[in-house]
């Protein structure tokens, strides 16, 4: 038993110091994404999209943004009274798709 759960101990470590460089891997190329799309004109600069969301969530810290390539989409993260909200902002139009509570 000891050494069923030291090799499952050693399978969490090792799947975790290979899925972290694999999603900043991930990040950097959705970064890229957004920069190319919003050179083309086909989404809204990250600036105007904070621009139009930051100030409806009152009394929250924004700790930052992520962009999803595939949706074309930002999600903006918050935290308010030790609860983490997101908010889902579509790319092209700056329209606010969902907000978690």
């Amino acid at each position: 038993m000891r050494t069923f759960l030291a090799s499952l101990l050693l399978a969490a470590v090792a799947a975790t110091s290979v899925s972290a460089p694999v999603a900043a891997q991930q990040s950097r190329s959705d970064q890229g994404e957004a920069r190319k799309e919003m050179r083309a004109g086909n989404v809204l600069s990250l600036r105007e999209i904070e621009r139009r969301v930051l100030p409806t969530m009152r009394g929250a810290e924004y700790l930052g943004p992520a962009y999803d390539s595939t949706a074309m989409a930002y999600r903006l993260k918050f935290i308010r009274d030790g609860r983490v909200m997101f908010v889902d902002v579509d790319a092209r139009t700056g329209r606010v798709l969902r907000r978690s509570r």
